[in-house]
């Protein structure tokens, strides 16, 4: 069987496809011998596989022996071609499609020379490479400024150096997703904090609020969110001078923890009764 091309069934589908999707994209075809639309389709998609030359892999599931996985993936009409990358749905359509279409589809989710390029610049900054990169994220973002991959790992980096500003020049040419929104708090949040002993002898001392205010930064950064939270929500209550940036550093807050923490519900509710 070709490296691009293969035929799964109910065992095997876990690795041919869901763990393999985390390597490249896999597109399922779910289809039946008995079934006109497939016989068109089917021979598309056999064919641009094969122009992809193992770019991504073509997985050929007949829904008459295999039923359970149909019904799984809510295989309701066939053809039916589910795309999978990193070991999610990202994609899919049902009925016989013209070329144009389905090439269209493929270029949803097959990974471009940039994708790729930022993809090894990963790769580097995991093994400790960190000056090879950022240059590979930056030369992703010279071509592509709104490459969200390159944009989040040159921001990364950037926030590792304290370089707050430069990474929210960066994020925010980047599309307005969930990592950007949060990489974008963070570094609002980190960009003003400084070093948490001090601060808190600077508020423990004067107890003004931009002291307390910039403790409260230093305490999200060093992930003591409950305190950081605390004084955020009492300078909100308080209504001073401070009161909306301290809102707006609690919400930040909310972001970078991510909207299902435990904290997050508790002190939202508390944000709302310290505002109305």
């Amino acid at each position: 069987m070709p490296t691009h091309l293969l035929d799964v069934s109910q065992a095997d589908f876990p690795n041919a496809v869901i763990e393999e999707s985390r390597r490249r994209p896999v597109v399922v075809d779910f289809w039946a011998e008995w079934c006109g639309p497939c016989k068109v389709l089917g021979p598309m998609l056999e064919r641009l596989a094969a122009e992809g030359a193992g770019s991504w892999l073509l997985a050929k599931v007949d829904v008459d022996q295999n039923q359970s996985l149909a019904q799984q993936f809510g295989v309701q009409g066939i053809p039916t071609v589910v795309a999978f990358r990193d070991g999610q749905v990202v994609n899919q359509f049902t009925g016989a499609l013209g070329e144009p279409q389905v090439r269209s589809f493929l270029q949803s989710i097959v990974p471009t020379e940039l994708d790729m390029a930022a993809a090894a610049a990963e790769a580097a900054y995991d093994e400790g490479d960190v000056a090879g990169a950022e240059a590979g994220f930056g030369a992703v973002l010279e071509q592509d400024p709104a490459h969200e991959i390159a944009g989040l790992g040159l921001a990364t980096i950037l926030l590792d150096r304290n370089d707050a500003a430069a990474a929210l020049e960066v994020l925010a040419r980047l599309p307005r997703s969930e990592d950007v929104r949060r990489m974008e708090s963070a570094g609002r949040l980190w960009g003003d904090a400084g070093d948490v002993e001090s601060l808190a002898e600077a508020a423990a001392a004067s107890g003004a609020p931009g002291d307390r205010l910039a403790y409260a930064k230093a305490l999200s950064v060093n992930g003591d969110a409950a305190d950081a939270m605390e004084i955020l929500v009492d300078l909100v209550s308080e209504r001073g001078e401070l009161a909306e940036e301290a809102r707006v550093a609690l919400l930040d807050l909310f972001e970078v923890l991510g909207h299902d923490h435990a904290l997050v519900g508790t002190y939202r509710r508390r944000l709302a009764s310290a505002l109305f």
